[in-house]
Parts: C-alpha cells; structure tokens; sequence
C-alpha cells in the first residue's frame, strides 16, 4: 500500500488510533473557527455535534443521542447548556404534556450552518488532496470501526455464540 508522502512528519508508526483522534482536530478547530466568527464560541464540540445533527438530518435529540452511543443522561447537561445559550428551546409536546420536545432556535439553525459549511471545506480539501477512492475507502474502515464498537456494546444476552 502506497501512502501520500507527508510534508512535515512521518506518521507510519503511529498507531491508527492516535491519527483518528489527532486528525479530528482538524474539523474541530475548522468548526471552532467558523462559530467564533458569528460569535457562537460558546458552543462545545459535543453541543455543535448535537445541533449540527439535528439541523442535518432532521433528527430528534433522542435519534442524535442513539448515534453518539451515550445515555440521556450523560448529555443532559449539555442539552441543559444548549438551551440556557439559545440553541435549543424547550417546549411541552401537544400530545403528551408529559413530554419535552426540543428544536433548534435561529440561533442554534445558523450555527449548524456555519459548522456544516466548515466541514464541507475539510471533505473538500481532503478529497483535493487524497482523491474519492482513499476518501470513500477512509469511509468504510470508519464505519467497520463504528460496527465493531456497536457490536462489542451489546449485552451478552442478545449476542449468539458466533459473534
């Protein structure tokens, strides 16, 4: 397997984790940029992931949660985050009073723009740089490394002696 020559450093004995995680930061920091300039610097990685997803898909907080494969119990403070700075707004399900529904604001919409917008830049760049076979190959090891995880997460009960 032929990698692209790097400019700076030689990455061959870093572990693939260590890239995975090292490589995030360049959405982040792209995301990051993007909302400090429309003056949303106030927004974590996971609330701009919750928003974006949102905003992207059209999904619930619920179907968002499911994705990130945490409880809604670990992101509570955050969605808590997310509506006292205005990207989210609370409102009584009309029917089950019993249920909050939660939706993006104005402001929580343009902030999800403006995320997607820098994401957009980096698949850019990267499919300039790499070409559409390495990014779409990239694409089904992320998903294979999603698959496993979800596979090793489920309870022992559900999983056959095979798997």
């Amino acid at each position: 397997m032929t990698r692209p020559a790097s400019t700076t450093e030689s990455y061959d004995d870093v572990p693939l984790s260590a890239l995975l995680q090292a490589a995030r930061s360049t959405y982040s920091h792209a995301v990051d940029a993007g909302l400090a300039r429309i003056g949303c610097d106030d927004l974590s990685a996971t609330g701009s992931y919750i928003i974006s997803a949102m905003h992207w898909s059209g999904a619930s907080l619920k179907a968002v949660i499911r994705w990130m494969g945490v409880s809604k119990q670990a992101i509570s403070q955050t969605v808590d985050t997310l509506v006292v700075r205005s990207y989210l707004k609370r409102s009584h399900n009309p029917s089950d009073r019993r249920r909050v529904d939660l939706s993006l604001t104005d402001r929580g919409k343009e902030a999800a723009k403006v995320a997607r917008s820098a994401i957009e830049r980096i698949d850019r760049e990267l499919l300039d740089r790499v070409g559409a076979q390495r990014v779409d190959d990239t694409r089904v090891t992320l998903i294979a490394l999603l698959e496993m995880d979800r596979k090793a997460r489920e309870p022992h009960s559900l999983r056959t002696p095979e798997s």
